[in-house]
């Protein structure tokens, strides 16, 4: 029988590939960082594979000064820009105080009007409510942040060490057990494939997100855009999302700048940009590299960020491609389509 299972190449696939997405179920809490190490080094190997074309440098060279430059950048983008979102929030602080300090402002009505509702409502329960609301957001944050330094690490190494990982993990290739690692080396390297074209397609989607926000911005008469960019450029890297989380900074910065009408001007754009990449980028981009019709791929983004989340919205194009290679669905063009048909 066992013979018999390790012919049936099909079935011994299937009860593979269900080994592990049960055991990605069970560690379905690591996600995020298994996906972020698998995100940053699968750009670092594109990028230093490029690089190699042009200019032949030892992987473990390249991947030290690719880091390095990296790191540079992020200790850049952070101290410049948490340097303008503080002036901005003080700023904003400051001129909501002198707002209600205006003296043809009524402060005995608002004074009243809190007054009342905290008498009249149970204001306590909404207090510590909301305190464990920013809470629980606190320490979201801080494994997102945890998870992004720990991959940011492991990424890093697998880089510098990359031909004496891919040697010593072939050995298992040809283990007592080889039939269970080359399915696993099979599964992988389609999923890699899929997952690639993805990458470089969001990559596209936030060059083009940060051009037409930074025109916008100039055009509405923010300062800094530089810094804006790259700010703008690796919220963008998020799908869909990743505009709406470059909300509350450049709203801030908005009201500093011209009050309540740039913030009307700033939110416009925002929806804008929201909607050009939900529904004309992110469907056209996917179905032209992915040879998805753009129906297809955009079903596939509204279910997966329906059970996914936002990481839904990046590999829910590469797991859908990646059983229809499974399945051996292949996707036919319109010129094949021509030539099989007779005359």
């Amino acid at each position: 029988m066992y013979e018999n299972f390790l012919s049936n190449t099909r079935l011994r696939r299937f009860t593979v590939l269900a080994l592990v997405i049960f055991v990605l179920f069970l560690i379905k809490d690591f996600m995020t960082p298994i996906l972020l190490t698998f995100i940053f080094t699968l750009i670092s190997v594109k990028i230093v594979k490029f690089i190699q074309r042009y200019i032949k440098l030892p992987t473990f060279l390249l991947a030290t000064v690719l880091y390095i430059v990296e790191l540079w950048l992020l200790y850049l983008l952070i101290s410049r820009y948490s340097t303008i979102l503080i002036n901005q929030v003080v700023s904003t602080y400051n001129s909501i105080v002198h707002f209600y300090q205006h003296k043809d402002f009524d402060s005995d009505l608002v004074t009243n009007f809190i007054s009342n509702y905290f008498k009249n409502h149970n204001w306590q329960d909404k207090v510590e409510s909301g305190a464990g609301i920013i809470l629980e957001q606190l320490q979201n944050v801080g494994r997102l942040a945890v998870a992004f330094v720990v991959s940011f690490i492991l990424s890093f190494f697998f880089m510098v060490e990359k031909e004496k990982t891919v040697l010593f993990s072939k050995n298992f290739l040809s283990s007592s057990y080889a039939w269970f690692f080359q399915d696993l080396f099979y599964f992988g390297k389609v999923f890699v494939n899929t997952f690639g074209v993805v990458l470089e397609v969001q990559l596209l989607i936030a060059i083009v997100n940060t051009v037409i926000t930074t025109i916008g911005l100039g055009f509405i008469g923010f300062t800094q855009l530089p810094t804006l960019a790259i700010m703008i450029f690796f919220l963008s890297l998020i799908p869909v999302a990743g505009v709406i989380f470059s909300c509350i900074p450049l709203t801030l910065i908005a009201y500093s700048t011209g009050g309540i009408q740039t913030v009307i001007y700033v939110l416009i754009l925002i929806v804008i940009v929201h909607c050009v990449e939900a529904y004309i980028l992110n469907p056209k981009f996917m179905s032209s590299r992915t040879k998805l019709p753009i129906f297809y791929t955009f079903v596939i983004l509204l279910v997966s960020e329906k059970f996914l989340g936002v990481w839904g919205l990046i590999v829910g194009i590469p797991i859908f491609n990646f059983f229809l290679e499974i399945l051996g669905v292949k996707i036919a063009t319109k010129k094949t389509k021509k030539t099989e048909q007779p005359d």
